[in-house]
């Protein structure tokens, strides 16, 4: 038996392309490496993006009167929007929005100020972010349609803006983590130094959470005091209270569902409680070991809850991880 063996000569360049490949992805990794570390809240905010690209999402642009709007759309069905909180940008949903894009048209936008849409910079008003989803939902492809909004954090208030000033386009507001009441916490959501950042870390996850590296702490302080969450504060507290619901909620006409991680304690379960007693038409329902952000900290349980919401009667069993609790309204 003879065994054919490759010429010395002819290895040379083989071996040379291969030595070089690896070079090059050792080169591409150290460099990803040495982003992450320094921008590592940038970095993951556009891996996140990515993925929803990955997922068959398309990014459209959309011009309204406070500049140029992103938001990403796919799938087919029911229309249901998704609203990130202060400070995220649509990205947020991209462990949520593959399963839910089976059943669904999906839009996602970047709230303005937020992720890829204008203004850059100034004052964030609630009216500015408004005022934009308002025309970016007359301009998606199935204007018209009512529509189911899903918010977290700061969406879940701008969901209940356009709910109330649209309730004929809005068939079911789902609120995560947030709403349009008043609640006080003392969290600073600005954190100035490294531990400041930490105990606002600790507040939106679940003990059990793997802890922040420090570099993403103090990553997360200098985004948050020059990001959309300082542009947000600088409207001021008289400009916020200008959007507020509590006087609204007995007669709201649309019906709302809450969802809330248990261990969320910037929000706190006591606010959605409350905020239940005021809706007529209400169910919370809780998601044990989550904090403020479930769409990241506990999509499966989060995609579940939304399904069986938005979908009672399709059979949806999940193995891994309990039934979460439910209560409703006493008005319901």
């Amino acid at each position: 038996m003879h065994l054919v063996r490759m010429h010395p000569v002819l290895m040379h360049p083989v071996l040379e392309t291969v030595l070089l490949l690896v070079c090059a992805a050792v080169v591409v990794l150290l460099l990803f490496a040495i982003v992450f570390y320094l921008r590592p809240v940038a970095t993951s905010f556009w891996l996140r993006r990515v993925a929803l690209r990955r997922a068959g999402f398309r990014k459209t642009k959309i011009s309204t009167t406070v500049g140029e709007q992103v938001a990403w759309q796919g799938g087919a069905g029911p229309l249901l929007v998704l609203l990130h909180g202060a400070g995220d940008q649509a990205g947020t949903w991209y462990r949520v929005a593959p399963p839910l894009n089976q059943h669904f048209q999906l839009v996602i936008p970047d709230l303005a100020g937020h992720g890829e849409s204008e203004p850059r910079t100034g004052v964030l008003s609630l009216g500015t972010l408004l005022a934009a989803l308002e025309q970016v939902l007359d301009a998606s492809e199935r204007r018209g349609q009512s529509m189911v909004l899903v918010g977290n954090s700061l969406g879940a208030w701008i969901s209940m803006l356009y709910a109330e000033k649209y309730p004929q386009r809005v068939k079911r507001v789902i609120l995560v983590d947030g709403g349009p009441i008043k609640g006080a916490t003392e969290i600073g959501i600005m954190p100035k130094n490294r531990e400041e950042a930490r105990r606002a870390i600790d507040a939106v996850l679940d003990p059990s959470s793997p802890r922040r590296p420090n570099f993403v702490l103090d990553d997360l302080v200098r985004v948050s005091n020059r990001g959309p969450i300082s542009r947000l504060l600088a409207a001021g507290e008289e400009d916020m209270s200008k959007y507020l619901l509590e006087e609204k909620l007995a007669s709201f006409q649309v019906p709302v569902d809450l969802v809330w991680g248990a261990s969320d304690r910037l929000v706190s379960l006591e606010y959605a409680t409350k905020l239940q007693s005021k809706l007529p038409q209400c169910t919370l329902t809780i998601l044990e070991r989550c904090g403020h952000g479930p769409q990241l900290e506990c999509p499966h349980k989060l995609t579940r809850v939304l399904l069986q919401l938005l979908t009672p009667d399709r059979p949806f069993t999940d193995e891994t991880s309990h039934a979460p609790s439910r209560t409703t309204g006493e008005h319901a």
